[in-house]
């Protein structure tokens, strides 16, 4: 039987993890070829804040090396950016000219980062914050001593923050946020987050709007101007205020777009039956996610159809939360504010730097929001997911899995 061609567009986590599973599934099955539009072999997207705080380097990384790519016969163009896919003759082509045809098409084209369209948001020392090359820039501005500021309370703005303090900047973290991590933390949470930071050394404005950024005569930022007319000085400014899905290419190939591009429970696109996509540029359900375990979880199901068992689908993802800044433990998952209907289950121990609330709703544990000690994180996540009933449990659960056995156990 001959071989049908893959060809992946974008060589991230998803569509490489996509490989791996495809390659255990049916390794005969596809002559592949990949194009990255980074200059670099399959990387964990996801340490780039350890790289960036010096506690890892980018060798350290490399999820997939070349010798990878040789060894499963895959042909690999690193630094080619895909330009256009004709869908009539299945032609994909790169910026470089080279071309590829397909008998399946993987798209994985991930997100860019949103830069807040602000007076002054194209000076030069105004950054994102999101592959190696921004690691890379962010480590040489850092090299001078100066004052960083960063607009974005999320996870990848506290971060950001962190990496640039830890090689000797002066940082302002500014968020429109009541509190850090509004998405991800409740209030009480947010605070002792807040204050674990601070005693790093790391500075906040919160509730507060950006107005602009101002330069100086070089076209170099200077300072960054909230809508109250207050100003503080900045000599780099990270921008870590989202992500958006990177769907230009499915666009012009005349793929569905909403929030991302648009896929079946198989993660076909619900253009073309030969077009698969995973991860942040694919749309399930009206979500387009943007952390690992689901696209992992999209990865598995494409893999079994691309090769040819078609028996896996895709219902959608719970996710969690977590911060990779060393000394900082936190956890989140599930509708962890709770609200009506619902009540919270809640130990607060300023002292010790420990927080935990768990919302129950109808006998069920449906959020999680763990600060200080996270250990039961993943069986709270578990619990969560799976929707079981909590019966007896419930009176033991703020003491985690071997409290519970106990209870079981009677």
């Amino acid at each position: 039987m001959s071989k049908l061609k893959l060809v992946m567009v974008g060589n991230g986590m998803a569509g490489v993890r996509t490989l791996e599973e495809l390659l255990q599934l049916a390794p005969d099955r596809y002559d592949i070829t990949v194009f990255g539009a980074e200059p670099h072999p399959n990387y964990n997207r996801i340490m780039l804040s350890p790289v960036l705080a010096g506690e890892q380097t980018l060798d350290q990384i490399v999820l997939n090396p070349l010798s990878w790519y040789q060894q499963h016969h895959i042909t690999l163009h690193v630094g080619k950016r895909v330009v256009s896919v004709d869908r009539a003759t299945r032609t994909v082509r790169a910026d470089d000219g080279t071309e590829a045809r397909y008998d399946r098409l993987l798209l994985c084209t991930g997100s860019k980062p949103f830069m807040l369209p602000v007076p002054g948001h194209t000076l030069k020392g105004v950054m994102a914050y999101r592959d190696i090359a921004d690691t890379q820039a962010l480590i040489e501005a850092a090299a001078r001593p100066g004052r960083a500021v960063v607009i974005g309370g999320g996870l990848l703005g506290l971060e950001a923050a962190n990496g640039l303090r830890q090689r000797g900047m002066d940082v302002t973290v500014v968020h429109v946020g009541p509190w850090l991590l509004d998405r991800q933390l409740d209030e009480a949470a947010g605070r002792l987050l807040q204050g674990a930071l601070e005693a790093r050394g790391l500075r906040f404005c919160l509730q507060a709007h950006t107005e602009a950024l101002l330069g100086d005569a070089e076209d170099r930022v200077r300072a960054l101007r909230f809508q109250d007319g207050r100003e503080i000085p900045a000599d780099l400014v990270v921008m870590a205020v989202g992500i958006r899905p990177n769907t230009e290419l499915a666009e012009q190939m005349g793929l569905l777009v909403q929030r991302g591009i648009v896929v079946h429970d198989t993660l076909q696109t619900v253009t073309d039956a030969r077009i698969y996509s995973v991860g942040e540029c694919a749309a399930h359900r009206g979500t387009a996610y943007g952390l690992v375990a689901p696209l992992y979880e999209q990865a598995k199901v494409a893999a079994n159809h691309l090769a040819e068992w078609g028996m896996a689908r895709y219902a959608g993802s719970q996710t969690s939360t977590k911060l990779k800044v060393t000394g900082i433990d936190l956890f989140s998952a599930g509708d962890f504010m709770g609200g009506e209907h619902s009540e919270a289950i809640v130990l607060n121990d300023p002292y010790r730097g420990i927080y935990k609330k768990l919302v129950i709703r109808g006998d069920k544990l449906v959020g999680a929001c763990l600060y200080g000690d996270t250990g039961d994180g993943s069986w709270y996540f578990e619990l969560l997911r799976e929707g079981h009933p909590l019966g007896p449990l419930r009176d033991q659960l703020m003491f985690g899995p071997p409290a519970a056995a106990l209870t079981a156990a009677h």
